[in-house]
């Protein structure tokens, strides 16, 4: 069994961070090209609650992708509206260091890292459920996870998120030959800086965040519908997005970006270093004992 075109057209799409950011603008363009949209988030946000109202065929499921459950009440809805499952997954909710989990601050205790379950476990997770949910149905459908050009390199800034990214970037290279067994096709998009409502006034800060070295929320967006609707890039397709524009990446070895805005340029780093170390050698500096 190959790739197969999925467009979107009269199909079904959920979007987990379907509320705001890059989730809302895949929200947005699936919709125009004619999709059932169901979006899950926390809360919506004005941007969402204008374009939704009115349209039946865009529904919102207050739902929360650390809890598990959340999963089985959006395909609940999703059969109740519809009487059917997905076509297609844009999984996009995601957290970037938030303080409450944060590797250098390390605030957590005995329920771990935030970070790790809605960066890695929610789009494991329902990938799974996807593939479950479709082969009950006999229907092909694809999936498309939002990593980041982080789980290609690396950030000492960011390191938890950095290895939640490589996470996936691994499982979807895992799954390069699952699609004969599943009849589900999975990919990943690894954007370089996107100017989103994850930058954080203290992030634009210690970043160097400039608007004008970042990706749109669009951006991003369109080239996820290339991955959920075009057969020319298969299962297990890793796909970098920076300014310089787009390239597969292969299973094995690639040559880093030097984008603007991908963290990989050697004069951005060089002049953000300070900013980007001041927050953690505060902490460290903290716990440090006088004597050393």
């Amino acid at each position: 069994m190959g790739s197969i075109d999925i467009p979107l057209k009269d199909k079904i799409i959920l979007i987990t961070g379907g509320a705001s950011g890059i989730g809302l603008a895949l929200a947005k363009q699936s919709s125009s090209l004619g999709a059932k949209v169901l979006v899950s988030d926390l809360r919506t946000t004005p941007d969402f609650d204008h374009f939704a109202a009115g349209n039946p065929n865009i529904v919102y499921v207050q739902s929360d992708v650390t809890h598990w459950p959340d999963f089985l009440k959006l395909f609940n809805v999703c059969e109740q509206k519809w009487n059917d499952v997905p076509d297609a997954y844009g999984i996009c909710a995601g957290l970037f260091e938030p303080g409450f989990s944060n590797f250098w601050q390390d605030p957590e205790d005995e329920k771990g890292y935030k970070q790790v379950d809605v960066n890695v476990s929610h789009p494991i997770k329902l990938t799974r459920l996807a593939i479950k949910k479709s082969l009950g149905r006999g229907k092909r459908a694809s999936v498309c996870i939002i990593a980041s050009i982080g789980g290609l390199g690396g950030s000492l800034a960011a390191p938890l998120y950095c290895a939640t990214k490589h996470a996936i970037v691994g499982f979807v290279k895992s799954m390069k030959d699952s699609e004969p067994l599943t009849s589900v096709k999975i990919t990943t998009i690894c954007p370089g800086l996107v100017n989103t409502p994850l930058f954080t006034p203290d992030k634009i800060t210690q970043y160097s965040f400039a608007e004008s070295k970042a990706l749109m929320p669009g951006d991003v967006a369109a080239n996820m519908l290339r991955l959920l609707q075009e057969k020319e890039f298969g299962c297990g397709t890793v796909l970098e997005l920076s300014k310089a524009g787009t390239r597969v990446v292969p299973e094995w070895n690639i040559e880093p970006s030097s984008a603007e805005g991908t963290g990989q340029n050697e004069d951005e780093q060089k002049a953000g270093l300070q900013a980007l170390l001041g927050p953690i050698r505060e902490k460290l500096g903290g716990e440090k004992a006088s004597k050393l």
